[in-house]
């Protein structure tokens, strides 16, 4: 039994996740903050889960191992899946360079956006990231301030019925 099939029975108040990706050096950072803001003040507190700071806990001596991504993000999104099924809405910050990490928590998180912030050719890639194939909203980190790009995820949460 996974982590995430132990807690079932929590009404999840429309909490939702939203996974950031995109390349290394793709200010998903940046948007994540502007969107955590602008969230907090519709009164909406999101949790962020930040991939290189969960590193440090679910895998501070990282070995390197082909398998390690594997279980990293699946940890990662069983802590998300956790939060929205207690009510927490949830932002993932993380590269991912599988679209299936990802797709894993889409299955798992019923009200869920898959935000890709696609930018120009990253140089010191070690592997090749997979774009989503159908992402909920494309955004670009050049030409448009992370401010204004968090609003057009504001809006689709809105949209969606996951915000008022």
């Amino acid at each position: 039994m996974k982590l995430w099939e132990k807690v079932t029975n929590f009404n999840n108040n429309n909490a939702f996740g939203i996974w950031v990706t995109g390349p290394p050096d793709s200010r998903k950072w940046n948007l994540t903050a502007a969107l955590k803001e602008q969230l907090r003040a519709r009164g909406v507190d999101v949790a962020v889960l930040e991939s290189e700071a969960l590193r440090k806990t679910f895998a501070p001596h990282q070995s390197h191992d082909e398998k390690e991504p594997d279980t990293f993000y699946q940890q990662m999104a069983d802590v998300g899946v956790l939060l929205t099924q207690q009510g927490v809405p949830v932002i993932f910050v993380a590269t991912v360079n599988r679209r299936a990490y990802r797709e894993r928590a889409r299955q798992q998180i019923p009200h869920f956006l898959e935000v890709y912030v696609e930018c120009p050719t990253v140089t010191g890639l070690r592997t090749e990231c997979e774009p989503p194939e159908t992402p909920d909203l494309v955004l670009h980190c050049e030409g448009e301030s992370p401010e204004a790009a968090a609003r057009r995820v504001v809006a689709l949460l809105i949209e969606k019925g996951y915000i008022r």
